[in-house]
């Protein structure tokens, strides 16, 4: 057990790099080299079909269509990134979130890519022990922000805005607002807490820190 605890991250992470070259070369590279082959037989007939297919789809050419491919996607990152590309992405998304059916699969698609390749940053600031969600029942949280104004100012209340990631997948979770008053800092990093949500409370590396500040917060020390 323990060399497959060992041994198989490395093995799945290997295995889904191949799966992606695999997918890319059979779905997508070969079709560039096809187009390569038809784009050359079109301005000369020096090579036979033949030849050019065995060298560009299936001999040494065939990593053309990998590079032409990557070279695409960079071309295309950097054709969004200006105002013309934006304004034509926008346009192009609101047309797929119209259309019947893609509409129902396309959204929930992007939100998992924008999670997983946009760049952007969600900044936790600390974690926190809360009771959530009932009363008696403890939750680790990782505050995002301090609240919203309209809530802070009915209530007269320093509050907390709180992610609470599920296990194990903390990709997905809870956005709630609480007191300050009612939660406790632990003494712990977000990648520590992440790793406790992920591991299902196994891995707790300030185990001792969190049972500490607990302990002190009930005795009102």
């Amino acid at each position: 057990m323990r060399g497959l605890a060992a041994l198989l991250p490395t093995i799945v992470t290997i295995w889904i790099f191949v799966q992606s070259y695999i997918f890319i070369q059979d779905k997508i590279s070969v079709y560039i080299n096809l187009a390569l082959v038809k784009l050359i037989l079109w301005n000369t007939d020096r090579w036979s079909e033949k030849f050019l297919v065995d060298f560009w789809v299936y001999g040494k050419g065939k990593m053309a269509g990998l590079f032409l491919a990557i070279i695409g996607v960079c071309f295309i990152g950097a054709f969004v990134a200006s105002v013309m590309g934006r304004t034509l992405y926008h346009f192009f998304e609101k047309a797929l979130m119209r259309a019947p059916l893609i509409k129902k699969v396309y959204p929930y698609i992007k939100q998992i890519t924008d999670f997983l390749l946009a760049n952007r940053q969600i900044s936790f600031t600390k974690v926190v022990a809360l009771q959530y969600p009932r009363k008696g029942t403890w939750s680790v949280g990782l505050v995002t922000g301090s609240g919203l104004k309209r809530i802070i100012d009915s209530v007269e209340k320093d509050f907390l805005t709180v992610f609470v990631p599920t296990s194990p997948t903390p990709f997905t979770g809870y956005v709630i607002m609480t007191p300050k008053e009612d939660t406790i800092e632990l003494d712990m990093t977000i990648e520590e807490a992440l790793r406790f949500t992920i591991s299902g409370g196994v891995i707790t590396p300030a185990q001792h820190e969190a049972f500490q500040a607990l302990t002190n917060k009930e005795s009102g020390e």
